[in-house]
């Protein structure tokens, strides 16, 4: 299945509260066929990464829109380095 990473810009959360809305994407990605494996915070740049296994972007997209509206700025697909 693809690998994404999503960014989300300009993001005035705190990291709890963060860790709620990724929480609260767990609860709903079965559904949307998604596995988020990881985020990171950049608290300097108001930045936040996921990173997630799904069938097209447009399914982790939904997630997030789903669990709590905040969706991403950009999404790009990855694969992990040699």
């Amino acid at each position: 299945m693809p690998l994404y990473m999503d960014v989300h810009r300009n993001v005035d959360a705190s990291a709890d509260e963060v860790a709620r809305a990724h929480a609260k994407d767990l609860e709903v990605q079965e559904k949307h066929g998604v596995n988020y494996q990881q985020y990171w915070v950049d608290d300097d740049q108001g930045a936040v990464f996921c990173l997630f296994e799904a069938p097209d972007k447009e399914a982790g997209e939904a997630v997030h829109r789903e669990a709590h509206g905040l969706v991403a700025d950009e999404i790009h697909e990855v694969r992990e380095g040699d």
